[in-house]
């Protein structure tokens, strides 16, 4: 897996070559800041790099586990999840607070930028961009928040293009709308060995029709328009991780390979999830790898032990008017 995720790496790097603009004589002055929530699920050393520079934040997510409240980012708590998830211990999950927002906002102002781009975890699933939105009217600076209506890495790639518009020299307009305008392109399929977890979160939605025979089938999932949707039920855990393999192979191979952004996530079954990209690559070996990553531990409390997830995604021509989502 150590392998792939560094092929991966070197695609992601060759793709955002473009982040310093300021250090290539006569480039674009980057004007607008972005910043995102840990749902995210950006890779680390992506978010490190950019960190410093005051280009991206990324707000933890906190989870409560008991009652001992963690903060994403802040602190190794997938094994605690993990624990606590086998044991029965109450594990939830909470918004950031509008404070937090408002303090990278005005951090954004107080480096020299003119605009902020605030891109979040649906707002079906979660009500971090209302509070986005709450500390985005407190502040001096401009603030457009985007609601990605999807999660994890998918959620991710959005954040990704609207970095890149940004080391473009773009404005917080057409930063937001790469940023939308991503997340529209990106799917996220996923298994859950049990729906369990989902519908104490309340985060069910539409699959609540399943809850009836969760204890025969092995559901596969998706997000659409924001929301968890049922997309197949199967009766075993292996069926359902072919299927699951299967779908995405089809969604991925219907687009453009060059431009295919796969991830991969998982909790608690990194072997499993490592099988799955090898497989997916054999089955697409004209797009680029995917990276493989622990879901973060927002999602992970929801999701519970054992979820596969895929996301598939390519990057976008440049569309037209794509504000549906954005709010000033």
């Amino acid at each position: 897996m150590q392998d792939a995720n560094a092929a991966a790496w070197a695609w992601f790097r060759a793709r955002m070559a473009g982040l310093r603009p300021a250090a290539k004589p006569g480039a674009a002055v980057v004007r607008t800041a972005v910043v995102t929530d840990s749902a995210a699920a950006l890779p680390p050393e992506w978010v490190a790099e950019l960190s410093g520079e005051g280009v991206l934040t990324v707000i933890p997510m906190p989870v409560m586990v008991g009652e001992e409240i963690y903060g994403e980012g802040e602190d190794d708590i997938s094994e605690t999840i993990a624990l606590a998830l086998a044991s029965g211990t109450s594990v939830k999950t909470s918004r950031p607070s509008p404070g937090q927002f408002e303090q990278a906002y005005r951090s954004a102002r107080q480096r020299g930028f003119e605009a902020v781009v605030s891109v979040h975890i649906s707002g079906e699933l979660s009500g971090t961009a209302d509070a986005a939105r709450l500390a985005a009217a407190r502040v001096d600076i401009p603030v457009k928040v985007v609601d990605s209506r999807t999660v994890g890495m998918a959620q991710g790639l959005a954040v990704q293009a609207g970095v890149r518009a940004a080391a473009d020299g773009s404005g917080a307009a057409a930063v937001a709308a790469a940023a939308a305008s991503q997340a529209a392109h990106t799917r996220v399929y996923f298994y859950v060995p049990s729906l369990e977890q989902l519908r104490r979160g309340g985060r069910i939605g539409a699959a609540a029709s399943l809850l009836g025979t969760m204890l025969s089938i092995k559901p596969i999932l998706a997000l659409d328009g924001g929301r968890i949707m049922p997309l197949e039920k199967v009766r075993s855990t292996a069926r359902a991780v072919s299927r699951l393999e299967e779908i995405a192979a089809a969604d991925a191979s219907a687009r453009p390979a060059s431009a295919v952004r796969l991830a991969v996530h998982h909790f608690g079954n990194p072997e499993e999830a490592a099988g799955l990209a090898e497989r997916l690559a054999a089955a697409l070996p004209g797009c680029p790898p995917a990276q493989t990553s622990p879901l973060p531990a927002v999602l992970a409390a929801h999701a519970g032990l054992g979820v596969l997830a895929v996301i598939v995604g390519e990057e976008p021509t440049p569309a037209g008017d794509l504000s549906d989502g954005l709010s000033t």
